[in-house]
């Protein structure tokens, strides 16, 4: 729980008693590799925030395709978020890969965490900017740059996450091909 404190630290400041309650609302889970937080189809119960290991979430395409919409890693929060707080069936998959730990929120614990601790509210609003600009800024890149200036980019911003994820995954969430990938890997180095 430590971890979880020191997150919530990095935007605001809470006294012993005050992360004394906080935890509460927080469930920890170990994670193996491979293994599924959400499926498609299935109800969206948790938003996770990442202790350890990698994450994607994507989803399938009426022909059966992976569309990679989020890594995610240490102090990332992930979940399908418009289910998530629509209370509606996934249509995403959130797979962990590698080995990992996260800490599990409800909406309800969210909601009543905001409503009790005004302080917390602010670091969710903090978080969720944070993520909404994250999210425009990819959007801007897929929709008017190269595939070579999306894999500049992605370098440039997560070079811990070019060592970490397979390559056949980054190339799904530049949108490209493997050899497309493969070619501008060569190119960079």
């Amino acid at each position: 729980m430590n971890r979880l404190r020191q997150h919530i630290e990095e935007i605001i400041s809470v006294t012993d008693e005050e992360f004394e309650s906080i935890k509460t609302f927080f469930t920890h889970k170990n994670v193996r590799k491979n293994q599924f937080l959400l499926h498609e189809g299935d109800d969206v119960q948790f938003e996770f925030l990442v202790v350890d290991g990698i994450y994607k979430v994507y989803y399938l395409d009426e022909s059966g395709k992976e569309h990679i919409v989020q890594f995610a890693k240490k102090n990332w929060w992930m979940t399908d978020y418009s289910s998530y707080f629509k209370q509606k069936k996934s249509t995403m998959f959130v797979e962990c890969l590698s080995e990992g730990e996260v800490f599990c929120l409800t909406l309800e614990g969210r909601e009543k965490l905001s409503a009790e601790f005004h302080t917390m509210e602010h670091f969710f609003r903090v978080k969720l900017t944070n993520g909404y600009v994250a999210l425009q800024d990819r959007i801007k890149i897929l929709l008017s740059s190269t595939p070579q200036q999306r894999y500049e980019e992605f370098s440039k911003l997560y070079p811990d996450l070019m060592i970490q994820i397979p390559k056949k995954y980054i190339a799904e969430y530049l949108g490209v091909s493997r050899e497309t990938l493969s070619r501008l890997y060569s190119n960079n180095k």
